[in-house]
Parts: structure tokens; sequence; C-alpha cells
């Protein structure tokens, strides 16, 4: 038996119950749209000029964007020796064509230079950045060429008779 206010006080409690239901999740995925939003724009440009900086200094593929990024990353990954994901990352390195070389002698500048604390990402990131494009290759200036010699000094009277 159902008496006559029961059933809109049913209705009334279920929508109140899916309005309740339906303002948690959309109050969750805006959380999760602000928590999802891409890098900062510093962070973008910085990358954007460490690749330009790479290209300029870098030649032939290993100079490469894709190159630089899959080579770097894989690199790190080595150095904290998680294996099975830098050799992933080798994987689509290869597919792209880059030069296995560029890693092997990187990998070997880092392993010369010593491998940072592993709780120091930024200092193994910089020191794998400049193993793959020394900056001492980017800041050196191509040398001058050497000035022609100064012709001797003319003496006087000598040789005139």
């Amino acid at each position: 038996m159902v008496f006559p206010g029961q059933r809109s006080l049913v209705t009334f409690l279920c929508a109140a119950f899916i309005a309740g239901s339906c303002s948690a999740a959309f109050a969750q995925s805006t959380n999760d749209a602000k928590q999802a939003e891409p890098q900062k724009p510093a962070e973008l440009v910085s990358e954007a000029a460490h690749l330009a900086d790479v290209a300029r200094t870098v030649s032939g593929p290993a100079g490469y964007p894709e190159c630089t990024h899959l080579g770097e990353l894989a690199i790190m990954l080595m150095a904290k020796n998680d294996l099975d994901t830098a050799f992933r990352h080798i994987e689509l390195y290869d597919r792209f064509g880059c030069p296995g070389a560029h890693v092997q002698q990187s990998f070997r500048c880092l392993l010369l230079k010593g491998i940072p604390n592993a709780k120091d990402s930024t200092g193994l990131e910089s020191l794998v950045r400049n193993c793959w494009a020394p900056k001492a290759a980017a800041t050196a200036a191509p040398a001058a060429p050497a000035a022609p010699p100064s012709p001797p000094p003319a003496t006087a009277g000598a040789g005139a008779r």
C-alpha cells in the first residue's frame, strides 16, 4: 500500500541523490582538469630553446629534436638503472633513424663525469644535456685566421748605389 505523499517523497529523494552525485562528479572533473594542465609556458620555452641549441651544435640526426629528446631520456633512465624503460626509448630512438653511436658516446661521457645522486634529478638532467651537446662545442668560436706577417721595416740607404 502506497500513501499519496510517499511517491512524491521517493521521487524527491531520488532526484536529490542524483543531483548530489552529479555535482560531486562535476566538482571532481574540474579538479582533474586543473591538475592535468599542460606544462607551464616557461618550461615549454625552455625545452624548445634547449632543442634549438642542440640542433645548432650537434650535426646530423643526433641534433634532431626527436633524437635529442628520446636519447637524453634514455640516458637518464639508464643512469637511474631503469633499463627496461630505457630500452623501450632506445627502440623508438632507433625507429626514428637516430644514431646509436651518439647514445653510446653520451652515456660514456656521463659515466666518466660521474652520475650524481639519484635524488638530484636536476643535476642529472643538466649533466646528460651537457654530455649530449657539450657546451664547449657550442661556445667555441672558430679560430680567427692568423694575421699575415707585416713587411720588414725599410732601412734608409740600404741597397742604393
